[in-house]
């Protein structure tokens, strides 16, 4: 009996310290989002301009009328290494902001199944923090791809390089239709299953070592990657430096992960987009 208490009460005490990280590192990466992630703006102060110049496709403004700020706005980014790198840690962090809420159940069910699995040559902490870190490395394979689509697309003018959202109605137009089509195939479906089931994932896939946990969380991230990429990827539809579509995104991938009838709201998010990109592709060809 006092081994089954000493057991409950570490199971306490860990399941504390991995939400406190995971909290930590979410405020930490939703304050780099609010403060402007290195852009030279803050978040709200961005949110709140007028992107009537290159920001919406549908109303574009005629040069002459411009501001020196929207002028700004539209001003192509000068593109090195140092700007490179800044924009993948944008993505990257603001990846983790938007997914480590909707993947802190695995990580906490990964801990407690660790927890109860602990051995002297494998501690428990070591290997969560491996998962969690497993998990953000997938996500940083996704950052990798955005900046390479940032780059082409400002290059060939269809998206603002202060706002990095699309001013083409064909951009727009196509990243909705995307999105929403995904949300409609097995696949889409497949990866759903895995993140809404993470006692399935972890049955299937467990791993004692901490390398091993480190591969655990980069799979369990590759199927969070297969189900909501096409969702992240409409950061080019409504603007990646626009908080209230972020946080509307990540509102969206919570409810669809984590509600009962989550698989149904996808469903209806997919016929919704599909329906609004056909629009702006019909607007494109008028």
């Amino acid at each position: 009996m006092a081994n089954r208490s000493s057991l409950e009460e570490a199971l306490r005490r860990d399941r504390w310290i991995t939400l406190a990280a995971l909290a930590l590192v979410i405020l930490a990466a939703w304050g780099w989002v609010l403060s402007g992630a290195g852009m030279g703006m803050s978040g709200p102060e961005m949110s709140s301009l007028d992107m009537a110049l290159g920001a919406a496709p549908a109303k574009p403004m005629a040069m002459e009328r411009a501001t020196g700020m929207e002028m700004a706005m539209a001003t192509p980014a000068q593109w090195d290494a140092a700007y490179a790198v800044l924009m993948f840690f944008m993505w990257w962090v603001m990846m983790l902001a938007m997914m480590l809420p909707s993947a802190t159940p695995a990580i906490l069910l990964f801990a407690a199944l660790k927890r109860r699995t602990e051995t002297e040559e494998f501690p428990a902490l070591p290997a969560i923090a491996a998962f969690t870190a497993g998990y953000a490395a997938a996500w940083a394979g996704f950052s990798l791809i955005a900046v390479a689509l940032q780059w082409t697309f400002e290059r060939v003018g269809i998206l603002s390089p202060m706002m990095l959202n699309a001013t083409s109605l064909g951009l727009a137009g196509g990243v909705l239709l995307a999105a929403g089509l995904y949300q409609l195939t097995p696949l889409k479906q497949a990866c759903l299953r895995h993140c809404r089931s993470p006692v399935q994932f972890l049955s299937a896939h467990w791993r004692k070592s901490v390398g091993g946990a480190f591969g655990m969380g980069a799979r369990h991230g590759m199927y969070c990657l297969g189900c909501c990429w096409a969702l992240m990827a409409l950061l080019f539809f409504g603007g990646v430096m626009n908080l209230w579509w972020v946080a509307g995104l990540a509102a969206l991938v919570a409810v669809e992960k984590l509600v009962p009838r989550g698989v149904w709201f996808g469903y209806g998010l997919g016929a919704g987009l599909t329906l609004w990109g056909l629009w702006f592709l019909w607007r494109a060809l008028a």
